[in-house]
């Protein structure tokens, strides 16, 4: 090293007095540009030379001397695992039991039995609804049905004893029947003046005040009833999916506003392709023990679309492409005690991402060496040296 400092010294000794020529300072003083240049070159070119043989005398230096400097570089150990991709969508909690409860007849509400927020069951009577009289017409009917029907039993005895006319019988039986259907009739009308719950459930509001006159028909809605014990959530998924995505697959669902969530699994999908973004059906259960989950809150949806349990995954931050578009990693082969190996470069064929890893179909073997960081700065058959 001591004579490489010497050569470089004289050299720059022989550049700056002379050595025979005009030095450095003289052709200045001449104020000679033409001369001025054609020194300057003359100098560059000196120097490249002899950057070229100090390059040269450094690579022998560390060769002769086993300092050769080898590219640092981490590895990750390619192995086998369980992978499994999910579809990510989006969608809204529903219910298929969340209905407006309309009155059945006209009058006045006159007693409301239930506030928002109220649990019931099904049949549990809501409200009533003014009759108009028509309990005290029931009464009447049932008192008229009792005679009617005594009526007919007494002259069914004397017909089986052939007394009596055949007339006087079958008048007898069509009153009793009629006084019947007639009563029965006006049951089920004073049946409509109860509000009864369609199913079990929690009041959601109470939209008519006691008091309140009531009929039939749009814009008469008295309760607002919901059952949360029975949620689902229903997302569009596109028609490639239609192999992949089948009742009984893994559904991870997740509730932003809440910040929780479940894990399900398909319970039915469609059997119709939409035409205008060609995508089917899926339905999707969501347990709701607490409570907390409420008609039309946003979800995101991860549908268990395809799992291996062999697969090879990789960060895609390593993977390289050449010009003809193939895929590539450099893997380290067959390193020593000392870390040092021999890189490969490796075309490989890669199959799903699922966040920052794919899975590799080809290209890597279980145990290679795959080289992540310093992947950019290596070349084909290069010697490198592993980080421990």
């Amino acid at each position: 090293m001591k004579k490489i400092l010497v050569l470089l010294i004289a050299t720059i000794g022989i550049y700056s007095c002379g050595g025979g020529e005009q030095s450095v300072a003289d052709i200045i003083a001449q104020q000679d540009l033409e001369a001025i240049r054609a020194k300057k070159n003359d100098i560059t070119s000196q120097q490249k030379l002899i950057d070229a043989q100090l390059k040269s005398l450094d690579s022998a230096i560390a060769v002769l001397g086993n300092e050769e400097k080898l590219p640092l570089v981490n590895t990750l150990t390619a192995k086998k695992e369980l992978f499994n991709h999910y579809l990510e969508l989006q969608g809204d909690v529903s219910t298929k039991q969340n209905v407006l409860i309309y009155p059945e007849m006209a009058g006045t509400l006159q007693r409301v039995y239930v506030k928002e927020g109220d649990k019931v069951s099904r049949g549990q009577v809501l409200a009533t609804i003014d009759d108009g009289g028509m309990s005290s017409q029931v009464s009447q009917l049932k008192s008229q049905a009792v005679l009617a029907k005594t009526t007919f039993e007494r002259q069914e005895r004397l017909w089986n004893q052939n007394i009596g006319s055949e007339i006087q019988f079958l008048q007898a039986k069509t009153n009793y029947e009629a006084a019947e259907n007639m009563l029965s009739q006006t049951q089920s009308q004073l049946g409509k003046s109860t509000i009864r719950a369609p199913f079990s459930g929690i009041i959601d509001n109470v939209i008519k005040d006691q008091g309140t006159v009531v009929a039939p028909g749009q814009g008469s809605e008295v309760f607002r009833i919901v059952n949360l014990s029975d949620m689902y959530i229903e997302v569009e998924v596109p028609e490639s999916y239609l192999g992949s995505v089948a009742k009984g697959k893994e559904a991870l669902v997740y509730f932003p506003v809440l910040g929780d969530s479940i894990i399900t699994k398909i319970r039915q999908t469609g059997n119709f392709i939409n035409p205008s973004n060609r995508s089917f059906e899926v339905e999707i259960p969501v347990p709701n023990k607490e409570g907390k989950i409420k008609p039309n809150l946003s979800a995101k949806v991860a549908i268990n679309d395809y799992t291996s349990e062999d697969a090879i995954l990789i960060p895609t931050s390593i993977i390289s492409e050449n010009a003809d578009g193939e895929q590539y990693v450099f893997v380290a082969e067959e390193p020593n005690a000392d870390g040092e190996a021999l890189v490969k470069r490796s075309v490989i064929i890669t199959g799903k991402t699922q966040g920052a890893n794919i899975e590799v179909l080809s290209g890597l073997a279980d145990g290679n060496q795959i080289i992540k960081e310093g992947a950019r700065s290596v070349k084909d058959g290069q010697k490198v040296k592993i980080k421990k």
